[in-house]
């Protein structure tokens, strides 16, 4: 079974037609994963996932592998392919899930906690109330979703495996935001850190809750951006106007970077006829933190948001520069369904790993911006809060 969102035209729910062609797992695929599920279930554990209906009481579970296969639950790798691809990998991830209060330290919370934990992939033994039916939903939060069970019980299999440093991290009584960012300085990718922050393992004893990974995706993207900036603050400034750009399933972002101190603006802009956008114009969404940052959630983009802002914070961290930085991201016709943030978060990673363009004048650089986006710069300009700024070198 697909789980498809419907729009104005199918029925005026949601932005997601379900006329337009999805790439969705084929009757094969469909019919071949449904073999292998069964009421008793044994595989790998790749990461948890919590959900959010019925807070504070959800559903919670590791997530397992159907087959073994590379990279079925790390987005860090999945640049490049297309959307069959992820699809199918996707496919081969079984949901099993609990209702569990989000307090609760019982056995089972327990034992996910140390699956969330560990090294790699632990073995887990599974029965499920029926045999899991096989589905795929989609999410513009979190990666797409395939089968799900409700669990009878769980038993890990495996000695689970908990590098020494990180269990010392998590060990020590202090807050969740400072123990993911020590993790994070450990070489861990936010995707791990998100289930870790999300299985209840972090923060101070008395603190410590399941958190629905929805949450904890942004979650970490703001920890540790924010961690980051704090010391981008102190930095010296760029001295020219740097231009990245990098594009993936037709999501294309233009980054600017001009002399100052940091500030930080993100643009979203939908095509006409893509599945966010039913105007006859192309959306522009505007968000803006100031140098000492936001105060308030950023609703019109939500994950979006913190997802662009992270890869340019670490940007500036690497090369010991702070910056008045620009994020234009265009989405066309061809990001027909949603995958998740982390398309956001992985195009942007991409886009400083390209070599830059450089310019002497701000005019230079924003006719070259102008010559990579599909909306004129002008129209940009006109939200710009950064862009308006009138400032003393203009003046010399």
């Amino acid at each position: 079974m697909v789980s498809v969102p419907s729009c104005p035209l199918c029925a005026g729910r949601r932005p997601f037609c379900i006329h337009k062609s999805y790439p969705f797992p084929s009757p094969t695929l469909e019919k071949d994963i449904q073999g292998k599920l069964k009421k008793d279930f044994f595989g790998p554990s790749y990461s948890v996932f919590i959900g959010r209906r019925g807070y504070p009481n959800i559903l919670a579970g590791p997530m397992l592998g159907i087959e073994p296969k590379e990279g079925l639950d790390s987005p860090s790798t999945w640049f490049g392919m297309d959307y069959s691809k992820i699809i199918e990998l996707r496919s081969f991830l079984l949901r099993s899930k609990k209702v569990e209060g989000i307090r609760s330290s019982s056995k089972f919370v327990q034992e996910m906690q140390e699956l969330a934990l560990a090294k790699k992939p632990a073995d887990v033994e599974t029965s499920f109330r029926r045999t899991p039916q096989f589905s795929f939903s989609l999410s513009e939060s979190f990666q797409p979703m395939g089968p799900s069970g409700l669990l009878e019980k769980m038993r890990v299999t495996d000695n689970v495996s908990i590098p020494v440093r990180v269990e010392r991290i998590v060990s020590d009584e202090l807050k969740a935001g400072e123990q993911a960012f020590l993790l994070y300085q450990q070489g861990m990718d936010v995707y791990r850190l998100a289930s870790i922050l999300s299985s209840g393992t972090l923060g101070l004893q008395e603190n410590k809750k399941l958190v629905p990974s929805r949450w904890s995706v942004t979650g970490v993207d703001d920890i540790i951006a924010k961690k980051l900036m704090s010391q981008v603050r102190t930095y010296p400034s760029v001295n020219d106007y740097i231009v990245f750009e990098s594009q993936y399933l037709d999501n294309h972002f233009v980054i600017l970077m001009m002399p100052g101190s940091w500030e930080f603006e993100n643009f979203e802009a939908w095509a006409p006829g893509s599945n966010w956008s039913t105007q006859t114009q192309s959306k522009i969404i505007e968000e803006y933190e100031p140098h000492h940052g936001r105060t308030s959630y950023a609703e019109s983009q939500a994950g979006g948001y913190y997802a662009a802002r992270l890869p340019a914070v670490r940007y500036l961290d690497s090369v010991k520069r702070q910056a008045r930085v620009i994020s234009f991201r265009e989405v066309g016709e061809g990001y027909s369904v949603p995958l998740g943030v982390w398309v956001v978060r992985q195009t942007a990673e991409h886009a400083f790993k390209q070599p830059p363009k450089r310019f002497a004048t701000i005019e230079e650089a924003l006719n070259y911006c102008d010559s990579l986006l599909r909306i004129p710069i002008q129209a940009y300009k006109k939200q710009s809060r950064i862009l308006q700024q009138r400032r003393l070198t203009e003046w010399a």
